[in-house]
């Protein structure tokens, strides 16, 4: 079971941001984590270090495609014991 949920907002610099922001969840969907798009931000579920590596792989990518620099908004959940977005949010689904 995953021990962790991040919820990343990335923020590259730049005029037409909307692609850069669909090549950063591209890199996640291509990493193999749980993860769920959402207007603001997207989360995603797996060990802590395995989601900082997708962190670091988004933010290189940003730069890699022409953004001078990105603001990476991140929220972390860490419970060793283990911790899914379903346990958190079942209740809410019909």
């Amino acid at each position: 079971m995953a021990n962790s949920l991040i919820s990343i907002q990335i923020i590259p610099k730049g005029e037409n941001v909307i692609p850069m922001v669909d090549e950063a969840i591209k890199i996640i969907e291509e990493s193999g984590v749980k993860y769920e798009v959402h207007p603001l931000e997207t989360t995603m579920e797996g060990e802590l270090s395995e989601l900082f590596a997708v962190i670091e792989k988004m933010n290189v990518r940003m730069i890699e495609i022409g953004s001078p620099n990105v603001i990476s908004q991140v929220k972390i959940l860490y419970q060793p014991s283990g911790i899914t977005m379903d346990t958190l949010t079942e209740k809410y689904r019909a």
